[in-house]
């Protein structure tokens, strides 16, 4: 006797379609499962015959052979535990009534019960472009599930649910569509920052043009306070990119429970104990890591040189490149990883090199090596490097009130439009998407403008990796200004944001605002 039900199992980030063979012949009673499963599927033969036990379902005499098709690739977690239940309620005479073809997931519990399983907006996906009509999935999963357009969603609480619908017994109504989620309230807001103009502003032009940045200061003068109101000022997501992210979040398992789509840029801030497998990803079961669920957000890294050196140079290929590939011995994944990145770190060890009120403890020699712990390469890859200096008092006590994230946000969608329209063939462009081909035709610089850049390649040594991104910098700053061409200052304050860091601490910027060389 042989039954067939269709499932699904991801891969990566997305996922394939699967038909799950369930024979069973005479002999000696065993369950054996094939086609590449994982030790969580091989389990699944304890689990779905204890919950068609509890349930008091028959079970089938004789050997019984699970064939997961096709083979070519490995199945992982518990997924695929409704759709062996029912391959085997069917081969015990369980009368399926016709239907629309569909898809079965669903880990049981040993008590019947249908459980959440990762990766379920994934699953519909899948489904629904393969040609099917109807999902029955774990009623935790619905959420997600049912903001795919294109494919019935019929959430289920427990095996008895599953089978009553499949008889036709009990049908259980399709979950609704999930409306677009209104924007929530935020808690926080820029107008909370005093003082930092030098920091605000380079924030602003980090959100309007996508460039990594750098900010560098002593202890508590609101480094991580700025950098956590910085999604306050994003864009929300368009409805294929809240896919793409809630995707890689539903993948990893970390997407709350009744939770449909993450419509805004999620943060990421991981601890500096991270290891390399929990930032970039991977494992013995490959999953996305931190670089990977910032994905069309912002990736806060505090204390950047406290990560371990391994663990950084893991992330400059994820900048360049924009995603992340795990290879394995069972196949290769590709995580999306197109993050702003945003990273803080003190002048030295103690925290207070440069600082005119406190004296800095630290040696010249641990001053250098606490520097030198980020490479130059990945110096390089951050557009904005932002001293973040100690607000003095009087901008505390009676300075005037900062601009809010409301009016900042205007602005930043105001300059992202400009960019989007002269790449109306790319979803979502920002000018740090910009190629090295299309920086003269879509940053053109004014006469000044190339004087000024001229001059920066023969006094500051500067590389051209270091050039191109500057032009790029001095674009954004064109386009929040509401200019076409790139003007001289533009690119002026652009290079002001490349800075080093001298052995006692002190930020120092390769050229000042008004392009003279201090």
């Amino acid at each position: 006797m042989l039954a067939r039900v269709h499932s699904a199992a991801t891969c990566g980030i997305d996922a394939r379609v699967l038909d799950v063979e369930v024979d069973v012949s005479a002999g000696l009673p065993h369950f054996t499962i094939v086609g590449l499963p994982d030790v969580s599927v091989r389990e699944a033969r304890e689990r779905v015959r204890s919950a068609l036990r509890n349930g008091c379902f028959p079970l089938p005499d004789g050997a019984v052979t699970v064939n997961l098709a096709p083979a070519d690739f490995r199945k992982v977690g518990a997924a695929l535990d409704l759709p062996v239940a029912v391959g085997l309620l069917s081969l015990c005479g369980l009368p399926i009534r016709d239907a629309p073809r569909r898809v079965l997931i669903g880990e049981l519990g040993l008590n019947g019960e249908v459980r959440r399983v990762r990766g379920a907006l994934c699953l519909a996906l899948a489904a629904r472009d393969a040609g099917f009509e109807e999902i029955v999935l774990p009623g935790d999963n619905a959420a997600e599930a049912s903001a795919i357009d294109g494919i019935r969603v019929v959430p289920v609480r427990s095996l008895s649910a599953v089978v009553g619908h499949l008889t036709g017994d009990a049908p259980v109504p399709a979950a609704a569509a999930s409306p677009p989620s209104p924007e929530p309230p935020s808690r926080t807001d820029y107008a909370d920052v005093r003082g930092q103009a030098v920091a605000r502003r380079a924030l602003e032009i980090a959100a309007a043009g996508g460039h990594h940045l750098l900010m560098v200061g002593p202890p508590g003068v609101g480094k991580t306070m700025l950098a956590r109101r910085l999604p306050t000022i994003l864009p929300r997501l368009s409805r294929p990119e809240a896919i793409e992210v809630t995707k890689v979040h539903s993948v990893a398992g970390v997407l709350p429970s009744g939770v449909g789509l993450i419509e805004t840029p999620p943060f990421r801030a991981p601890h500096h104990g991270i290891s390399a497998a929990g930032l970039v990803g991977g494992g013995a079961r490959p999953l996305p890591g931190e670089v990977s669920l910032a994905h069309r957000g912002v990736l806060f890294l505090d204390e950047l040189p406290e990560f371990r050196r391994d663990v950084l140079e893991g992330v400059r290929q994820p900048l360049e490149e924009r995603r992340v590939c795990v290879v394995r011995v069972g196949g290769a994944s590709v995580y999306p990883a197109d993050v702003l990145l945003v990273a803080a770190m003190n002048p030295c060890p103690c925290g207070f090199a440069g600082d005119a009120r406190r004296v800095c403890t630290c040696s010249e020699h641990e001053r250098q090596r606490y520097t030198r712990k980020i490479s130059g390469p990945l110096l390089d890859r951050i557009d904005l490097h932002v001293p973040v200096p100690p607000v003095p008092w009087e901008d505390v006590d009676t300075g005037p009130p900062s601009e809010g994230s409301a009016a900042v946000r205007a602005r930043v969608l105001a300059a992202r439009e400009r960019a989007a329209a002269r790449c109306p063939e790319t979803a979502g462009f920002r000018n740090a998407d910009l190629s090295a081909s299309q920086l003269a035709k879509q940053a053109p610089l004014n006469g000044e403008a190339k004087k000024l850049l001229a001059a920066c390649m023969d006094r500051l040594d500067l590389s051209v990796r270091s050039l191109h991104r500057a032009i790029r910098v001095a674009r954004t700053i064109a386009d929040l200004a509401g200019r076409e061409r790139v003007a001289a200052s533009d690119l002026a304050e652009a290079v002001s944001y490349r800075i080093r860091l001298g052995t006692d601490g002190k930020v120092r910027p390769v050229l000042d605002r008004e392009g003279r060389s201090p």
